[in-house]
């Protein structure tokens, strides 16, 4: 588990270190704002179109194997970051970056069901999900840090001796698990990354008002691949796109609640510092200390949900956490025009601590959803469900702030909130239905 975890914490991480650098790094390679965010958009494109065929290929090489091959990647991507003297070879490097990532998050949750055993699985994605947490929290900081010392690249070399420690323990403690025979699927492959990265091109274009006969253009490239690949798959076992997954009630349910909880979380994490800088005049120092109380109220309530996961149902347990975090953010939009950081801060802990009560038990609902054999697909379809809802509450930050301009916050605040209350009413139909009992384990 040390090893899946130290895993996990350099890629979020990085991508978490990236963000603040970024100003930084835009100045020191001659470039201007909006190009720059090519550094964060390659890395985050490479991880969404690699996830589900690197899912796949874990299948068929091993989850472990997979996880070492991520690491070296990421490594030897990282160094090829720090040595980056213009936007393009940056970009390139970390969207080689980003493939070392998705071969990690790809396999990371089929590597927690053959780790533990199923009456300890929830405190197994709990863990998981707190170190993810305690990424995102620690991105800022580290970051700072290091810049208050060193020039960017230093962010990108110190992921070497941490990579190089993760690689250790991954390749002497990770276990050996089951593989499938079944050839690899290139055309589903590259029909998948086709798709996905269409959608997710034409979408932030959309967001930014670009020109719209070239938008729709790729839309329409975007949606053919799908159709395409879902064609493909049909009658297909251990299909690249888990259209034999999604099939089962379950498993369907738990990826909508995951992907509606991160299109909210993503419409509150982007606009929240908006309001908190232009709305109420704090600094961008006293903003991501307002920030930080999210993903430590995910962390600090970690171990209890852990528990409780491998004692009471997704539906409760999930639904009770989205009903919490829609609270939160309703409570933000309702914030004084000139509140206190205390009025500030307990109304995000309160948001945060739900949406930490959702995650833990609804990723153990579609873990143990899937059969054994299937522990690829369904690893790869969490993170993906997390990179896709991340991806479309940020077009909608996007899209809101130019339709609305003023006011656009709370407006995303009471989207968030909205997108909490379905999430919440969707994971409580699970107790609607007969229970059903998990597959092979």
């Amino acid at each position: 588990m040390f090893a899946v975890g130290l895993s996990i914490l350099l890629s979020v991480l990085d991508y978490a270190v990236a963000n603040v650098a970024l100003p930084s790094i835009a100045a020191d390679i001659h470039t201007t704002t909006s190009n720059s965010i090519w550094v964060i958009n390659a890395y985050q494109l490479a991880n969404v179109i690699a996830l589900l065929p690197l899912a796949s290929l874990g299948e068929r090489i091993g989850y472990a194997r997979m996880c070492r091959i991520g690491l070296v990647v990421f490594v030897v991507a990282s160094l090829a970051c720090a040595l980056a003297t213009n936007l393009p070879v940056l970009a390139a490097a970390r969207a080689f970056q980003g493939l070392g990532g998705s071969c990690i998050m790809s396999v990371n949750a089929a590597l927690l069901r053959f780790i533990y055993p199923s009456r300890m699985l929830g405190k197994g994605i709990a863990l998981n999900a707190m170190i993810i947490a305690l990424g995102t929290a620690l991105g800022p900081t580290v970051a700072s840090a290091v810049l208050s010392v060193a020039n960017w690249p230093w962010l990108f070399l110190i992921n070497l001796p941490l990579g190089g420690a993760a690689l250790a323990f991954a390749s002497t403690s990770l276990p050996v698990t089951p593989r499938t025979n079944k050839p690899f699927d290139a055309q589903s492959a590259g029909l998948n990354a086709l798709a996905f990265g269409a959608l997710i091109v034409g979408g932030d274009r959309v967001a930014h008002g670009s020109d719209a006969i070239a938008t729709v253009v790729i839309f329409l490239v975007g949606v053919i691949s799908l159709a395409l690949l879902v064609r493909r798959q049909l009658g297909t076992t251990d299909p690249l796109f888990p259209i034999d997954l999604l099939a089962l009630p379950e498993f369907r349910v738990a990826v909508l609640v995951g992907f509606l909880s991160f299109i909210g979380s993503n419409l509150f994490i982007i606009s929240m510092p908006f309001m908190l800088q232009e709305g109420f005049h704090r600094t961008a120092v006293a903003t991501g200390l307002l920030i930080t109380p999210w993903p430590l109220a995910i962390v600090l309530v970690a171990p209890l949900v852990g528990r409780l996961s491998d004692r009471y149902s997704a539906g409760v347990l999930s639904s009770m956490g989205m009903l919490v975090n829609a609270i939160g953010f309703l409570l933000l939009t309702l914030l004084p025009p000139d509140p206190s950081n205390l009025d500030i801060i307990w109304r995000i802990v309160l948001a945060g601590a739900g949406f930490g009560f959702l995650q833990p038990p609804n990723n153990r609902a579609m873990l143990l959803a899937a059969p054994r054999t299937r522990a690829g697909g369904a690893s790869g379809m969490i993170s993906m469900t997390r990179l896709l809802g991340q991806t479309v509450g940020a077009m909608s930050v996007a899209l809101i702030f130019g339709f609305i301009g003023s006011g656009a916050t709370r407006t995303c605040l009471g989207l968030a909130a909205m997108a909490a209350v379905i999430a919440a009413l969707m994971s409580a139909s699970r107790l609607l239905r007969k229970p059903r009992a998990p597959a092979a384990t």
